[in-house]
């Protein structure tokens, strides 16, 4: 199969195409069809341009709403607590394997 020769978009016509896309809540492959922009261009433009979906599982939350104090006071308690309750599962898992307790060096 040949290759097309490549089409230039101007800005103008760019910002028209993506704003369309918008407001007729077009996905990639509606946009290739309705424009003739590939899914891949015109994902580029939209990240260019700002408009697109950030990606992942969004900004980290931090505190949720915590104060900051509460939120020191939280941590500082599951630091001291986590180590306790990791060897107490890490004593069981090998006592079920038939090692009985480890040794704490």
């Amino acid at each position: 199969m040949a290759k097309r020769a490549r089409k230039r978009y101007s800005p103008e016509k760019k910002a028209q195409i993506l704003a369309a896309a918008k407001a007729q809540g077009l996905t990639a492959n509606d946009v290739k069809k309705k424009f003739g922009v590939t899914p891949v261009t015109y994902y580029s433009w939209r990240k260019k341009s700002g408009a697109g979906k950030p990606r992942g599982r969004g900004p980290a939350r931090g505190n949720a709403g915590l104060d900051s104090s509460l939120e020191k006071r939280v941590q500082a308690r599951l630091r001291t607590i986590l180590p306790r309750i990791v060897n107490r599962e890490i004593d069981a898992y090998l006592a079920s394997l038939g090692g009985g307790r480890r040794r704490r060096g």
